[in-house]
């Protein structure tokens, strides 16, 4: 059963080291998160397997890292300046702030049971705020020296089109995927992880042809949707697609449909996959007059390049349509912990809490456990199948003797580890069945049920569990 409540997972990521609040010895701030030994474990586990699979298993896709501070007029031309507002509202009365478009999802700050303008607080007119974080370049102060803290990957994208197009000979339909992070100055982060200031994104843009864009689409929208429960193990139940009503779309978007997930506050965005036209090259493009682009975009007096790719069909230079899945990367680990998480109740009256991770997303595939700590032999034999297994470079294993054997098997379940190896006198040859000498006791996460295994063949037997074999 997944996690009924937020807080189980809040309480969780504090207790076992996956996440902590931001500044958190200086009282916090507000919409920022630290990864803890844990958490950065699952997070790189999650990108390393969205960019196998984007990148890697795919001949049409190529990687990217642009720059997080990029010259000011890639958001001018992008209409980010313009556009990317939240409208505000003041409330009279207690002086808060809120988004105008959210009063029902914000509580007023002297009636907290109450949404602002529920109370006898008069609400200001609404105004716009641009979310993106301004800062300033170079040492001397000047209104013309600032840039922004960038609010998405995908704009670094559309200006190395032709960049990455030149250097690799591609042609179309092909994309270029990115994994950054990104910066919004959001009014009313909330919900853990799911609304911050500072948050990593997951993003393709894939360029193909007009009239080619609305198969692409579709293929993506079902290949992702998939991707989310056969890897990361999500529920087709608390998965839904939502077709973003036409009045909702963003203004460069011909179609996006919404990977939704069903979290303990509610169903929410998960990814979302648009169709975003000719508008991102047609606007970061020199020469639009001569272009043929049918999106609505500015005049660019400042591109110093013709973002088009060279139709050999049509014998004409082209501006290539974009299909953008985009995935949160914070989002997804929420989703994903929320998936996991279980308690179930044990014959001895005790709760038992598991995280039932997929092994491939676990931060620890194996702990390696010794039965006594304070028996040399067992104590040296573990930590030699514990160097054994790590040394291998394919999956993280550790050695733990701060406690009882029955703690830390409750441990190592409540963090996501799938793989317990014990280590007793069986191992070292000093019990009855001298049999079981040079084997070691394998407990399985997720039933609780031990395998005797001989060392020499541990590793093969976990990795044919962690990793199996494809098809």
């Amino acid at each position: 059963m997944a996690a009924q409540t937020l807080d189980q997972i809040v309480s969780l990521c504090k207790r076992r080291g996956f996440i902590f609040p931001g500044s958190e010895i200086y009282g916090g701030l507000q919409g920022t998160f630290d990864y803890g030994p844990l958490g950065v474990e699952l997070k790189n586990n999650l990108k390393r397997l969205w960019w196998q699979h984007n990148v890697y298993d795919r001949d049409d896709m190529e990687g990217l890292d642009s720059a997080i501070l990029m010259n000011r007029w890639v958001w001018y031309y992008s209409g980010h300046e313009d556009t990317f507002v939240d409208p505000l509202v003041d409330c009279k009365l207690c002086k808060g702030r809120f988004r105008a478009d959210k009063l029902q999802e914000a509580s007023c700050l002297k009636h907290p049971k109450l949404h602002p303008g529920e109370c006898e607080g008069e609400l200001t007119e609404p105004r716009p705020f641009n979310m993106m974080f301004k800062t300033q370049v170079g040492p001397v102060p000047d209104p013309e020296s600032f840039a922004y803290l960038r609010p998405e990957t995908a704009q670094g994208i559309f200006i190395n089109f032709k960049n990455v197009l030149d250097s690799t000979g591609r042609k179309l339909p092909f994309g270029v995927a990115q994994i950054g992070k990104a910066f919004r100055n959001e009014v009313t982060p909330r919900n853990f992880v799911f609304r911050t200031r500072e948050f990593e994104q997951m993003e393709i843009e894939y360029f193909c042809r007009p009239g080619e864009d609305e198969a692409i689409h579709e293929a993506f929208i079902k290949d992702h949707l998939e991707w989310w429960i056969k890897v990361c193990g999500l529920s087709p139940d608390r998965l839904s697609l939502y077709e973003v009503p036409p009045h909702e779309l963003a203004h460069y978007s011909k179609r996006t449909v919404d990977i939704m997930y069903r979290y303990p506050i509610g169903t929410e965005e998960l990814e979302g996959i648009a169709n975003r036209t000719d508008f991102d090259l047609g606007s970061h493009t020199r020469d639009q007059d001569k272009l043929q682009i049918t999106a609505k975009v500015k005049k660019n007096e400042h591109s110093t390049e013709r973002l088009t790719y060279f139709d050999q069909a049509s014998n004409r230079h082209i501006v290539p349509y974009v299909i953008e899945p985009s995935a949160g990367v914070d989002r997804g680990v929420l989703a994903i912990l929320c998936e996991a998480y279980d308690e179930e109740r044990l014959d001895n009256g005790e709760t038992r809490v598991v995280l039932r991770l997929k092994p491939a997303l676990a931060p620890i595939k194996v702990a390696v456990l010794p039965l006594k700590k304070n028996e040399p032999q067992i104590v040296e034999t573990a930590k030699r199948i514990k160097r054994m297994l790590q040394e291998a470079g394919e999956f993280r294993t550790v050695y733990d003797d701060t406690a009882g054997i029955g703690k830390l098997y409750r441990r190592q379940d409540e963090i996501g580890t799938p793989f317990c190896v014990t280590v007793d006198f069986d191992t070292i040859g000093r019990a009855e069945d001298n049999g079981l000498k040079d084997t070691v006791t394998v407990r399985d996460r997720d039933t609780m049920k031990q395998e005797r295994v001989p060392i020499k063949e541990l590793y093969d037997y976990i990795r044919e569990r962690i990793m199996p074999k494809k098809g």
